[in-house]
């Protein structure tokens, strides 16, 4: 007889589930669709956190790194500063991490200030919808869960602004975070689509609504997974069409493309709906978060790191 997992569960799996996903898609990135399930075709084999392309075995990537650099700030301000944020972003940056996608690079190291910084590189490429906001968002969505909606789903617009000056990415986030705080109640999020998608900016809206729809699949897509609105798409997807933490990550590892962050998203809705006892303990054993740029030389987060984070960030707030 399974138990539902109680919210500090939820909240665990969410930080624990996106790191693991993270780290199983890394060796896969830009890699063909099939290309994990040819290699490891027996769920429960044995043997996928496998490491490879520049990554260690269950070695988290920028997207779980700059996950927790959001969350140390939030913890350190008792809330959102935006220009903290940002600073810490620059320092990770300048620290010379394994991976940094290139609009954020740019972003961070064209020595605008921080509410420009975003906005001038977006006016200059015209181009700025990638899933790098996406791919870090779990630890804001947990932070800020308690507060409702409204809140969210604007702390979501405000941190993915800091460095994607598309509009589309902030509301790509938007959503996530709406997605998560729900299953964090223990609903069924996509119960809930058309009232997210009600407050989804109207310039957005419709490709949100195509790409969550319940008949969408990942083939569907008009564009690379890289971008916000098909990442999204596929992770929803993914736990739409899966019963299990284990077969949702697998199905968005195989994918292909952007596997590290479709993964990474895929693993944060995941986990929080089946719970951190889900996720296997043969990904978690070999899970670590190098943070470069941390405040300290050599931090590394593993397991029971991210579950105490976890915890704290989802912690109720006095006030």
């Amino acid at each position: 007889m399974s138990l539902e997992p109680d919210r500090a569960q939820r909240a665990a799996g969410a930080l624990v589930g996106s790191a693991v996903g993270d780290a199983l898609g890394a060796p896969f990135e830009f890699g063909l669709a099939g290309d994990f399930s040819a290699r490891f075709p027996d769920p429960g084999g044995g043997g996928e956190m496998c490491g490879g392309a520049g990554w260690d075995a269950g070695e988290a990537t920028d997207d779980t790194q700059m996950a927790v650099h959001v969350a140390d700030s939030l913890l350190a301000y008792a809330g959102l500063d935006l220009p903290d944020i940002f600073g810490r972003f620059q320092r990770w940056a300048a620290a010379e991490p394994k991976d940094i996608g290139l609009q954020t690079e740019d972003v961070l190291t064209n020595g605008l200030p921080w509410n420009l910084a975003a906005q001038i590189h977006f006016q200059v490429n015209t181009r700025a919808a990638g899933n790098g906001s996406l791919m870090r968002a779990t630890t804001a969505a947990l932070y800020f869960a308690r507060e409702g909606r409204a809140a969210t789903m604007d702390a979501a617009r405000g941190i993915a602004a800091l460095t994607h000056g598309d509009r589309a990415a902030w509301e790509g986030t938007a959503l996530f975070h709406e997605l998560l705080r729900l299953t964090l109640e223990g609903a069924d999020p996509l119960d809930h689509l058309p009232e997210m998608l009600a407050l989804v900016h109207p310039d957005h809206r419709d490709r949100y609504a195509l790409t969550l729809a319940p008949y969408w699949h990942p083939d569907n897509a008009t564009e690379f997974n890289g971008a916000v609105w098909p990442c999204l798409g596929s992770a929803v997807w993914a736990l739409r069409a899966t019963s299990s933490y284990e077969d949702a990550v697998r199905a968005a590892v195989d994918l292909g493309g952007d596997t590290d962050t479709v993964a990474a998203v895929t693993g944060a809705l995941a986990g929080a709906r089946h719970g951190l006892a889900a996720v296997p303990a043969r990904w978690t054993a070999p899970l670590h978060v190098p943070l470069p740029g941390s405040a300290e030389p050599g931090r590394t987060l593993r397991l029971a790191d991210l579950v105490d984070l976890a915890v704290r960030l989802d912690a109720p707030r006095a006030g």
